[in-house]
């Protein structure tokens, strides 16, 4: 047997055993196979409508079109996709969308106007944390029918439900999950008792983009093979496949053979490593949201501001962002992301122990308390929070640590059943302070039924009208200088509220890849695998 056909067999060998522990050492991966290494535990499923966070959306993104994209190099700019064009009505209430003639989805459905309403109004309807992002502008379920129009075939026409700014609107659903158009023939035939076919797209896919699932084990591997109904051009890689390998160390050493062509979540220490290492190349790019501590205000202790503020004062912002976070994030302690509208320069907090005592004391604490602090078992949220409790206890507050997968800590804080917790979110998926602020700071329904667990705001129990008529207002302001300095006083009015929020540091997106590896854009929201390609 030759080289290339003992490699094929061993990595078929790999995914036959899950794919999850050490696959079998291998000269290099196949040239039209992608090999990629992350960590799958905040992956609870494949269904557009309920995915959460990027990791999902790395996997998706490849699975599902939607009408346009974001454009790589600017993503202010948009690319189509099952859209060839679009048009916003001369009064701003409207999208017109002409359709993409010709599409198939994996099943070899055709692609119509119908399949685009339907995934809206499924969307919308389920409810689940995805619908978060077009609930902020307005849709919902009872609106879902005048929302999303089907005009012909091949034309769709977005309603909109409120004044709002059309191109916030189109950012929002270039974005995978949201925005993920799905075959409605095939997801209406897996129906179960009216679920929508829920059940059923947790472990398989109804989309049109270049690749379909092939197989999904939670905290093991996600296999995808090259769609051939695919309406764009073949990809060079016949396959993707996504491996659980959450140590850092594992993913470095496997990389260094060439066991795995590209690694996403490997720790400062091996990434220092790979960058002095030939055949590897390291690159960061800027992410989407922050990495940050969050509160419960429906714990009456953090419900207090003087408790809040003491937290703020609990953070090593220098240290963590010296010895943490390289390769993860660059300090930032704002709820805009770099580069937006507005954006004040941070306010410079830091480390300070005494005045964290003296506001503790006042609040009537001055024996500390005891909490517990979620964090995911990965890096590096478990080093956050193992760094987190050490300054913490400083001020007599003992942390007990909760670690785990993505269920088990942002599960609970979804549920709004947490009290401290390292998060990392707050939108920025779109260079917009709408993006960061919907995510961070809004909050239309504090109650519990309202279920709005895509707002960080609103799982943390953060509320206040005011603050949420101010974004609005912003938004909707069509002067850009005045829109600017309205940013800037949400800014200061979120400061001075004491949020149950802290962003600490800023993230982006770091990984390490064999450098035949080509067209890789490392950004895991805009990463689509149909542009990869293997010199070799």
């Amino acid at each position: 047997m030759n080289k290339f056909l003992s490699t094929v067999a061993a990595l078929a060998l790999g995914v036959s055993i899950l794919g999850t522990h050490s696959l079998p050492a291998q000269a290099e991966t196949p040239p039209n196979q992608l090999v990629v290494a992350i960590s799958m535990q905040n992956i609870l499923t494949l269904d557009p409508a309920g995915i959460t966070g990027r990791d999902a959306v790395l996997v998706l993104s490849s699975v599902y079109d939607s009408l346009l994209v974001a454009d790589p190099a600017d993503r202010t700019k948009f690319i189509p996709r099952l859209a060839e064009s679009w048009e916003v009505a001369p009064d701003g209430n409207s999208i017109t969308f002409k359709l993409r003639e010709g599409v198939n989805f994996a099943s070899g459905n055709p692609f119509t106007a119908e399949d685009v309403a339907y995934s809206f109004k499924r969307l919308m309807t389920l409810n689940l944390a995805q619908a978060s992002f077009l609930k902020t502008r307005g849709f919902n379920a009872d609106n879902a029918d005048a929302s999303f129009q089907v005009i012909d075939d091949y034309t769709f026409k977005l309603n909109l439900p409120q004044p709002d700014d059309p191109n916030f609107v189109l950012m929002t659903i270039s974005q995978a999950g949201p925005g993920s158009i799905i075959d409605s023939a095939q997801v209406k035939e897996n129906e179960q008792n009216g679920d929508w076919g829920a059940a059923w797209l947790k472990t398989n896919s109804a989309g049109s983009g270049a690749y379909k699932l092939n197989q999904w084990r939670s905290n093991e591997n996600v296999l995808l093979d090259r769609n051939g109904e695919y309406w764009g051009e073949e990809p060079a890689m016949r396959r993707i496949l996504i491996r659980h390998l959450p140590e850092s160390q594992s993913q470095r050493l496997q990389l260094e053979r060439g066991d795995i062509d590209v690694a996403y979540a490997l720790l400062a220490a091996d990434l220092q490593a790979l960058e002095k290492m030939e055949g590897v190349e390291v690159e960061t790019t800027p992410g989407a949201g922050f990495y940050y501590l969050a509160v419960s205000m429906k714990d009456e202790r953090f419900a207090n501001p003087k408790v809040r503020e003491a937290l703020r004062y609990l953070i090593d912002y220098e240290g963590l962002n010296k010895s943490i976070m390289p390769f993860y994030g660059i300090p930032h302690q704002r709820p805009l992301s770099s580069g937006v509208k507005g954006l004040l320069p941070d306010p410079g907090y830091k480390l300070d122990v005494e005045r964290a005592k003296k506001l503790l004391a006042e609040a009537g604490y001055p024996d500390g308390m005891e909490v517990t602090l979620r964090a995911l078992s990965e890096p590096p949220f478990i080093n956050i929070a193992t760094a987190m409790q050490a300054t913490l206890a400083q001020a007599g507050i003992k942390a007990n640590l909760i670690t785990g997968s993505g269920d088990q800590i942002y599960g609970a804080m979804r549920e709004r059943k947490f009290e401290l917790i390292i998060g990392r979110g707050g939108g920025g998926q779109h260079l917009h302070p709408d993006s960061n602020l919907r995510a961070i700071a809004y909050n239309p329904d504090n109650s519990d039924e309202a279920s709005l667990s895509n707002y960080q705001a609103w799982r943390t129990s953060f509320f206040d009208e005011k603050l949420n008529s101010m974004i609005i207002d912003a938004l909707l302001e069509k002067n850009h200088e005045q829109q600017a300095k309205k940013y800037e006083e949400i800014q200061v009015y979120y400061e001075d509220m004491i949020p149950a929020i802290q962003p600490f540091s800023e993230v982006v997106d770091t990984a390490a890849y064999r450098t035949d590896v080509k067209g890789l854009v490392v950004n895991p929201w805009i990463t689509r695998f149909e542009t990869v390609t293997k010199d070799r």
